[in-house]
């Protein structure tokens, strides 16, 4: 059975917790409506404590998005690790304390009237605040977080904080029922007390919660931010403000480093860590340089607007699913523009998230366009611009593989990558498209027993390769072609006794007869008709054709799932289950785990089809075989 108070009591709500805020809301409605706006400003308790839990809220995901902004952060990082899925469903309900805490004030408003009609400002009410904070809550903190270590505390309650093993903003919210009715006394006291002496003021309250929720996150930020100069100029600042590596060290060695933001309380009760001044001023040395060389980047792109906010720094959460277009990001398409537009006009490429696979440090560059970019003529020059920049960027700093994107390696872009091979014959970092492996993801999904395809995109990179492999297989193709000229060169690579089991057709009625749909170029939901009841759609279209029949199944993107032995993943692909990656991006980390030195540019080697397939196998990756109606 569980220790009491450490479940909380809406966890049966799921995400309509929310909900009881309702009276709250409905409360200040009315004085909004019936009342004069000033007025209601000033003295609408309800108002106010709405008002505190949304900025609370804000606080804590401003700081999540700057320390998953890695391009920024990166050198200043304490521990290198990721954050993985793990942690992050552990810490989902983080914001459990705003409701709890906004439910408290309410009840004290409501029973205890003295709260209510507070003025806007009272200088001795700040300086009271201030004085109970250092007096009183800092050492009750202190006392109160080393009785949470001790063996029974520690076990039922406290182990649960301690279980993320990369602190994050979210890290701080992330604690049972009794430490929040704990922390929320430690916050109330001074608001409380310098109400109670005559003095509060609601500048008083919203500041003081405020920054005491901006501490907290800077603590579990994971981020160094304060520089050691400040320390060195005026020493008695580090026993007044904790820095972030100064309460890591605390995560690190639960022994030490107790203090709420004052590090004076650990050094009156000697259990300051020793090394927290010198780690310190280490880390902040190091702001700024370059760290650890990843082994293998895998260079994308973004989809569209929606997908835009599919990275850990706008919702760590949202980012963490497989993407699919949601209600609420529409108010967010705002700040989307405005970010594409300040992209196209000064961004190069930048890291977005990061992995740990046996050693090797894998990394996610995005160029900083859109994919409706990539079909604009005036706009490939500064693309490809941008790949070669990151290619270089990736040899300069030792990055032994560099995989492309779908768009990032397309024919009449760059020629699947050959364009910078050529340009640059000394390259030490591996160009791959890994197409091969996404030709053989989609060729192993297709039934042994088919005798028929209808395949779109015929004439292109991949669609060449597995049209030439099924043929090997004695397997029908309808090539989707008006050139007839492309596909007699294609014919004519087949082996002679295989060249009639390539068919060229010019129009989708010819596959009317045909269930296994192979599709590489976008087809439309009127084309989709010609398709017999029952049929599948395998596909390696950018972006995915829309699930128009529901009496024909629809294959997602050429996908494998990473080895089981990855360490820090805790973003989706795009619309890619957790733990799937695009083939293009696993064709890469095979490429680098083989330890292969050949670039895989430009055309596909049918050979190696099965080569690649039999590696990827070999070192863990699994096949993600779904359908979907």
């Amino acid at each position: 059975m569980a220790a009491p108070l450490t479940a909380w009591p809406w966890e049966f709500l799921g995400s309509y917790k929310y909900l009881l805020f309702g009276p709250l809301i409905g409360k200040a409605l009315y004085s909004i409506i019936h009342e004069d706006p000033l007025k209601v400003l000033m003295n609408s308790w309800c108002l106010h404590i709405l008002i505190l839990c949304a900025l609370r809220g804000t606080v804590h995901q401003l700081w999540s998005s700057y320390t998953n902004m890695l391009f920024l952060t990166r050198t200043r990082r304490i521990l290198q690790q990721g954050v993985d899925f793990k942690q992050i469903d552990k810490e989902w309900d983080w914001d459990n304390f705003i409701i709890l805490q906004g439910l408290i004030a309410s009840t004290a408003c409501y029973l205890l009237p003295f709260l209510q009609n507070l003025p806007l400002w009272n200088t001795i009410g700040f300086i009271s605040t201030l004085v109970l904070h250092v007096g009183v809550s800092e050492p009750l903190y202190y006392w109160m977080h080393r009785r949470f270590h001790g063996n029974y505390f520690f076990e039922n309650y406290h182990s649960l904080h301690h279980s993320s093993p990369i602190p994050q903003p979210f890290t701080a919210g992330s604690a049972t029922l009794l430490e929040h009715l704990v922390l929320g006394a430690i916050v109330g006291i001074p608001v409380l007390g310098t109400t109670l002496m005559g003095c509060g003021s609601i500048f008083a309250i919203y500041g003081y919660v405020l920054v005491f929720d901006f501490l907290r996150c800077l603590g579990h930020s994971n981020v160094e931010v304060i520089s050691h100069k400040l320390f060195e100029k005026a020493p008695f600042l580090r026993y007044l403000l904790y820095t972030p590596t100064y309460h890591s060290l605390h995560h690190t060695e639960m022994d030490t480093n107790f203090c709420l933001f004052m590090p004076l309380f650990d050094a009156l009760g000697k259990t300051l860590n020793s090394k927290s001044w010198g780690l310190h001023k280490e880390i902040s040395l190091n702001a700024g340089k370059n760290g650890r060389a990843p082994d293998f980047v895998f260079l994308a792109h973004v989809v569209d607007l929606s997908s835009s906010l599919h990275v850990p720094f706008v919702f760590r959460s949202f980012s963490s699913l497989p993407f699919t277009m949601r209600f609420f990001l529409v108010g967010f398409w705002p700040f989307g523009i405005a970010f594409m537009l300040a992209m196209w006009a000064w961004a190069k490429t930048f890291l977005i998230t990061f992995y740990n696979l046996r050693g090797r440090l894998h990394q996610t560059w995005a160029v900083p366009r859109y994919g409706f970019q990539y079909f604009l003529p005036f706009a490939l020059d500064g693309i490809n611009k941008q790949i070669e920049h990151a290619i270089l960027r990736a040899d300069k700093m030792g990055v032994k593989v560099i995989s492309l994107a779908a768009l990032n390696k397309n024919e009449g872009l760059n020629g699947g990558g050959t364009l910078f091979v050529n340009k640059h014959p000394d390259l030490r970092v591996r160009v791959v498209h890994g197409n091969t492996l996404t030709a053989a993801v989609i060729l192993n999904e297709i039934p042994k027993d088919v005798e028929e395809v209808f395949l779109s995109g015929a004439t292109s990179k991949l669609g060449r390769a597995i049209a030439l492999y099924l043929c090997r297989r004695k397997v029908r193709v309808l090539m989707l072609t008006m050139s007839t000229e492309r596909f007699q060169k294609i014919q004519k690579e087949a082996p002679a006794d295989c060249q009639h089991y390539l068919v060229q057709v010019t129009k989708y009625q010819a596959a009317r007869n045909c269930k296994a749909w192979i599709v590489g170029k976008w087809i439309t939901p009127r084309e989709q008709r010609w398709a017999p009841s029952g049929a599948h759609f395998h596909q390696f279209v950018v972006p995915p054709i829309l699930h128009f029949r529901r009496d024909c199944t629809y294959g997602d993107l050429a996908a494998m799932r990473l080895p089981d032995d990855v360490q820090g993943l805790g973003c989706c692909e795009y619309t890619m289950d957790r733990g799937v990656v695009h083939a293009c991006h696993a064709g890469g980390v095979v490429h680098l785990l083989e330890g292969w030195t050949h670039h895989e540019v430009g055309a596909l080697d049918v050979d190696r089809i099965d080569v690649v397939w039999k590696a990827a196998l070999k070192h863990g990756l699994k096949p993600v075989s779904s359908s979907k109606s």
